[in-house]
């Protein structure tokens, strides 16, 4: 027997409102799944027994101690620390008030602008002038004898000191979805009357090659994926070699064979300890007895007034348990998935041009509750 079009219709639609409430009804759902990231300065340097992870499942074999006591270890030359560097371990520069912290330790970036103001790399001359290391900005504080140390000649006119990043709950930054990312970017414009608009990075993966990701680590978000971030870091920090970043920015007194991060009897190379380390810590804690105080809850208010939140934004949350990402090479775990933090103190993640008129200024700060 045929149905009327009329009843057609009105099943039809009786179906979409079904389909769309529990579509509504779903996302209510996962709205409310998602809860706040444990936070907390547990990772106290050089003592790991006492350090407590976010909840993160290991690889099998592994623990947090052992990522934390990897990440603590001093490298010698033997181990490829060479032949320029500024640090001999991770926690060196990454340490106060626990392992994984900022510092005071500051690195040196170099360069100069070209005939249309852009800007390029500088050319260091080391070895007497009968080397140069060429194609980053950084310029290392130490090496390993005379002959690699590097010497910044007058024409890089463009110097700078970046100050060590915190990278507790690098984690939970690593699980936030390219969309939350760029959606912010996108309202920018509209909350500033244009004077404001973030520049969405697209970074490559190291991991995963030819494919890219919203950059949100390191000074200008070059890095998407917290293993990228590493392995570079480990190179033009510490001058070790490693899958990812297999060759020596410079010859130059070197004796050692690339990659000089092998895997260990778990079958995981440093890198991959210091990536374990990093998202299994909680995010940093907010005083919450200084939070409460009438002079910090006026300066919240202003801080809305004024429109600091735009850039600063207060609360992201993190992808959903289980998506991938990294190029597929990542799964959001249930320690770092659905979980909401504060990044009050940072920037959406994204170098920001503000707009004025008379200049334009960068704006890039990191995580801290």
């Amino acid at each position: 027997m045929l149905m009327p079009h009329w009843r057609k219709v009105l099943l039809c639609s009786c179906l979409f409102a079904a389909v769309a409430a529990l579509a509504t009804g779903l996302a209510r759902v996962a709205a409310k799944s998602a809860t706040e990231a444990p936070a907390g300065f547990n990772t106290p340097s050089f003592n790991s027994a006492q350090s407590i992870s976010n909840g993160i499942v290991e690889p099998p074999g592994d623990t947090f101690a052992r990522d934390q006591q990897v990440y603590e270890k001093d490298k010698a030359v033997a181990d490829g620390l060479r032949p320029v560097y500024n640090a001999t371990s991770c926690v060196v520069c990454h340490q106060n008030p626990n392992s994984g912290s900022a510092s005071q330790i500051t690195e040196l970036r170099a360069g100069h602008n070209d005939a249309n103001g852009n800007f390029v790399n500088p050319t260091i001359f080391i070895n007497d002038g009968k080397d140069t290391i060429t194609g980053r900005s950084i310029v290392n504080d130490r090496a390993i004898g005379p002959q690699a140390q590097e010497h910044i000649p007058a024409t890089e006119n463009i110097r700078t000191l970046r100050a060590a990043l915190n990278i507790l709950g690098d984690g939970f930054v690593e699980a936030i979805d390219d969309g939350t990312l760029i959606a912010i970017a996108e309202k920018q414009p509209e909350l500033t009357d244009g004077k404001v608009h973030g520049e969405v990075v697209q970074a490559p993966i190291f991991e995963a090659p030819g494919q890219t990701r919203v950059g949100r680590f390191g000074w200008k978000d070059q890095h998407s994926s917290l293993l990228s971030f590493i392995a570079d870091a480990y190179l033009n920090e510490m001058g070790i070699t490693n899958r990812l970043r297999p060759k020596d920015v410079t010859t130059v007194l070197k004796t050692t064979t690339d990659p000089e991060d092998q895997p260990d009897n778990l079958g995981l190379a440093d890198i991959d300890h210091f990536a374990e380390f990093i998202r299994g810590t909680m995010a940093p804690p907010r005083d919450t007895v200084l939070a409460a105080t009438p002079a910090a809850l006026k300066g919240g208010e202003l801080f809305r007034q004024v429109g600091c939140n735009v850039c600063h934004v207060e609360s992201m949350t993190t992808a959903p348990v289980g998506t991938v990402i990294d190029g597929g090479m990542f799964t959001v775990p249930e320690a770092l998935g659905d979980k909401i933090i504060h990044p009050l103190a940072t920037s959406c993640y994204m170098t920001s041009e503000l707009e004025t008129g008379l200049y334009r200024l960068d704006l890039k700060t990191r995580l801290t509750n």
